[in-house]
């Protein structure tokens, strides 16, 4: 399966930003990670095949919300209430298993990534 990352740019603080990511084939559990400079890769949010269970990160609950449309393959990730703080390379990741995992080596499959940059 191959993941397909897009909707990153510029926004200002307090804005919104919706990303997409597309798969190639049929995936199940979904996730979105991110990377800020010179941190860890750290966990966004996931949601499982039918949708029906999706996990968030605390630092982004209340304000983003993950969802997908398997008719078009596509997961994604509504970011509302943006800060500087949430500047990164956000990465789709999909699993061969039905569970929405936190943990991002439980992930089969990664998708390139794409900026989002929030200014102050």
């Amino acid at each position: 399966v191959q993941l397909q990352a897009s909707g990153g740019g510029l926004v200002q603080a307090g804005g919104s930003r919706r990303l997409s990511c597309a798969a190639s084939g049929r995936t199940y559990a979904m996730a979105w990670f991110r990377q800020a400079p010179g941190k860890e890769r750290e966990f966004v949010a996931a949601i499982n095949w039918s949708g029906g269970t999706s996990r968030y990160a605390d630092f982004v609950k209340g304000r983003f919300a993950i969802s997908r449309d398997n008719s078009k393959n596509t997961v994604y990730l509504q970011m509302n209430s943006l800060k500087p703080e949430d500047t990164a390379v956000y990465y789709c990741a999909s699993r061969r298993g039905s569970v929405p995992e936190m943990f991002g080596q439980r992930y089969d499959y990664w998708g390139q990534g794409t900026q989002v940059t929030v200014s102050s």
